[in-house]
């Protein structure tokens, strides 16, 4: 994740170029008038469930990544150079894997019974053993190895190399670097589409996102994001056929019909969004941002609407779901001096 970008942009100027952007194209709007209060967690149709003790520093946590098989969180603590292992059932720490040096992202591969952790101050892939929570195997990821994306026919993982400007391919069996695709800007985060079973990636200085067939790991198209500013944060919900796109120089959400490559609709969402995740189940998107504001959105056919923003907690940039319990799961480095794992539900 990129953690300087969004400082570098004044937040009047963003507003005012995205509503512009937004005019221009005829785009929906969100609900976050400019120079409004931020909105408080009751504005989001959530309850508060618990604050569960992570250990370690109070320092900065990154990406996460659920196995809803085995209900395993693996957590990136960055500032402690460790993934945290969580169990959603018994609701405590099981586990602590260190020495993955300032990891970023942290990707589960149930089919592989495989963790991999982008192992950002050493440049590379940390391939961890899901059963017994060892690794097993470090791979060259890059300049700055951040998101991860896996392409199962293909027996592919992809690496966003966000400062190296590439997209780094892994091949799982053999633990070995067997691609790096050069994208020509910088690298935000990377998806997998099981509808076209191809990878897609935001290269955010471009304001595009890069589609790339695993088959041959070449670039099949370029599609442009009008309204886009450090488009870093993606997902895609495959069923219904939408990427939805965080961009976090002007705090905006788009929205990309998959059946045309087009963007149809664009939101105001919290401070520096980040990272995203989709609820299958109650179809609710939920945008994750670095000033403390989540933002969630409910999709009715091919319509999308803002259901809820709100000031969760600070710092409160990570989300993951369990599709099963419909809770979310935000890490948080700091409350009361303490990390901790704050649990919401639906209301």
């Amino acid at each position: 994740m990129n953690h300087t970008r969004a400082n570098r942009a004044c937040a009047g100027r963003r507003m005012a170029a995205a509503g512009l952007i937004a005019t221009a194209l005829g785009l929906t709007a969100g609900c976050l008038a400019k120079g409004s209060a931020v909105p408080t967690a009751s504005s989001l149709p959530l309850t508060h469930i618990a604050d569960i003790p992570l250990p370690g520093r109070a320092s900065r946590f990154d990406y996460e990544s659920y196995d809803p098989g085995r209900h395993l969180l693996f957590i990136a603590h960055l500032g402690d150079s460790e993934v945290v292992v969580f169990d959603t059932l018994a609701s405590r720490v099981v586990a602590r894997i260190p020495g993955i040096e300032a990891v970023h992202g942290v990707l589960v591969v149930p089919g592989l019974s495989r963790v991999f952790a982008s192992a950002t101050g050493a440049n590379q892939v940390v391939a961890i053993d899901e059963q017994t929570l060892k690794e097993v195997a470090r791979i060259p990821g890059g300049v700055y190895p951040d998101g991860m994306a896996y392409a199962p026919e293909a027996h592919k993982l992809y690496v966003s190399d966000e400062t190296g400007e590439t997209e780094t391919v892994i091949d799982v069996a053999a633990n070995t670097r067997v691609a790096t695709i050069t994208l020509g800007g910088e690298v935000g985060n990377t998806q997998y589409d099981p509808v076209t079973r191809h990878i897609f990636v935001n290269v955010q200085s471009q304001r595009q996102l890069v589609e790339i067939d695993p088959g041959t790991d070449g670039i099949v198209s370029r599609i442009d994001l009008p309204g886009a500013r450090g488009n870093h944060g993606l997902l895609i919900a495959p069923e219904q056929r939408l990427a939805f796109i965080a961009c976090e120089d002007n705090d905006r959400l788009l929205v990309l019909d998959m059946h045309t490559m087009k963007v149809t609709a664009s939101y105001d969402v919290g401070g520096d969004p980040d990272v995203l995740a989709f609820d299958p189940g109650d179809r609710t998107v939920y945008v994750a941002g670095e000033k403390g504001v989540v933002s969630m959105f409910r999709i009715a056919g091919a319509n999308v609407s803002k259901i809820g923003d709100g000031q969760l907690a600070p710092n409160a940039h990570v989300v993951t779901v369990d599709p099963e319990t419909h809770r979310s799961y935000f890490p948080l480095k700091s409350i009361d001096g303490h990390p901790v794992l704050r649990v919401m539900a639906p209301r």
